[in-house]
């Protein structure tokens, strides 16, 4: 069964809301003109028998009216009957031919099958025994049955109404989703191309359908640059895995082909040892940053004294402490995870070792500054090139090893990066090639 479109629905749910709203109108007017109609006609006639009553009277066994008696007046026939109902003075309408018997005091309505007429009767005594009964008859006005029927044809328009609004209703809505259509059929085509660079057609103002079409487009470029990073990260772990497994798939063939010396069998297995090793370090910090983009390896912040950490760091991994140089302000106590910042701090030391003077220097540096807590690492290393240092933080990117005779994964200082800005921070490079490399971490002095 084919689904209902949004638009049919809100047309189906507005046919429905203006039915109703039209048979409780219908059923308002209708009640409230006939009440009021019925309610004004019935005290007009009161109103002028009363006022008609005030004029009778008996003088001398004979009947007497005022001046003021009105046989007819707005509508009202006033007639005077004796005690036996015979009729006495006044003329009733041709057309009330209903045989109604007199009760004292009371308006109603009676018909004849054609006719409706309003009725009310008042008796007038004289002395203990003897009166007159007054009655005055209004027949239903014409202007009555005219808003009756007014209301009994817009009863019977209502429908065609309704259907006309539901139908401008629906044109309403299906303007009003058009950009909704335009952004599915985006959607669809990027989805069918795969093709994460095009983007919506954000239409013009602030409404919801522009917050949407503009949240679709962030989410575009985030998940356009997400396949982009899975794409290098893949193809530089290819790359990058790829070397040590040659050396070790190389070294095994030699082997079973030909007869080593128990010398030349050591050094096979040193290097296969060797590779095994760096492909091991390599998965490792693959996995870790890994873990770190996907938010799968847990933050655990506390207070941490930053130069405490700094120490335990340096001293836990057995470094020549001769070569450092230590500027550190013992009083800076932040929020930290001490296992990653204990990271950071390592690769930023391995790395001013690797790429430093063989006995270079090494200075370890941490002060508050403004609103912010520094944290430097120096060395006076060969420096990076100017163009070359925006790319370090890229994932497998490393300085030219023929520079330096060493080589790295190249994971460390994006990784780096990562902890910095789980942090809440960010890293800055200083360089000068020749003269060394100052690394600066910027922490906010107070982190949320």
């Amino acid at each position: 069964m084919k689904r209902i479109s949004i638009k049919l629905k809100i047309t189906i749910w507005y046919f429905i809301l203006m039915t109703v709203m039209g048979m409780l109108l219908i059923g308002f007017l209708w009640f409230v003109s006939n009440a009021v109609t019925t309610q004004t006609a019935m005290n007009n006639v009161s109103q002028i028998v009363r006022n008609n009553l005030e004029e009778v009277d008996v003088a001398d066994g004979k009947l007497q009216l005022g001046d003021e008696f009105q046989f007819y007046q707005n509508g009202v026939y006033s007639v005077i009957y004796s005690q036996k109902e015979s009729l006495l003075a006044g003329q009733i309408p041709a057309s009330f031919t209903v045989s109604e018997p007199f009760e004292n005091g009371l308006t109603r309505m009676v018909s004849d099958g054609e006719n409706r007429f309003y009725v009310f009767d008042l008796w007038c005594p004289f002395g203990w025994d003897n009166g007159v009964w007054v009655r005055g008859v209004m027949e239903v006005s014409e202007d009555t049955m005219m808003i009756r029927n007014l209301v009994m044809s817009s009863a019977a328009a209502m429908p065609i109404f309704i259907l006309l609004a539901t139908i401008g209703g629906y044109l309403i809505a299906k303007r009003a989703f058009r950009p909704l259509e335009q952004m599915i059929q985006t959607a669809d085509t990027i989805s069918e191309a795969s093709d994460l660079s095009a983007r919506m057609e954000i239409p013009e103002g602030n409404n919801e359908f522009t917050r949407l079409a503009t949240t679709f487009d962030k989410m575009f470029a985030r998940l356009e640059k997400s396949f982009e990073a899975e794409q290098q990260f893949t193809a530089d772990a290819s790359h990058e895995l790829r070397t040590p497994t040659s050396v070790i798939k190389s070294a095994c063939e030699y082997a079973k082909k030909y007869e080593e010396t128990p010398e030349e069998r050591a050094e096979t297995i040193d290097m296969i040892y060797r590779q095994a090793v760096k492909m091991s370090d390599l998965i490792s910090e693959l996995l870790s940053i890994t873990r770190l983009d996907q938010g799968t390896e847990s933050v655990k912040f506390a207070p941490v004294n930053f130069a405490d950490l700094i120490h335990k760091t340096c001293e836990e991994n057995g470094y020549d402490l001769t070569r450092f140089h230590f500027a550190l302000d013992d009083t800076i106590v932040l929020q930290l995870d001490m296992s990653l910042m204990g990271r950071l701090i390592q690769n930023l030391v391995e790395n001013a070792i690797k790429y430093g003077k063989a006995d270079g220097q090494i200075w370890i540096k941490l002060e508050r500054k403004g609103n912010e807590v520094l944290f430097y690492v120096q060395d006076d290393g060969i420096g990076i090139a100017k163009e070359e240092q925006e790319k370090i933080w890229k994932r497998f990117y490393q300085v030219d090893a023929s520079r330096t005779g060493k080589r790295g994964a190249g994971l460390g200082l994006s990784m780096v990066q990562k902890i910095a800005e789980l942090h809440h921070g960010y890293m800055e490079l200083e360089s000068t090639p020749g003269k060394g490399s100052t690394f600066t971490l910027h922490l906010p002095e107070s982190q949320k």
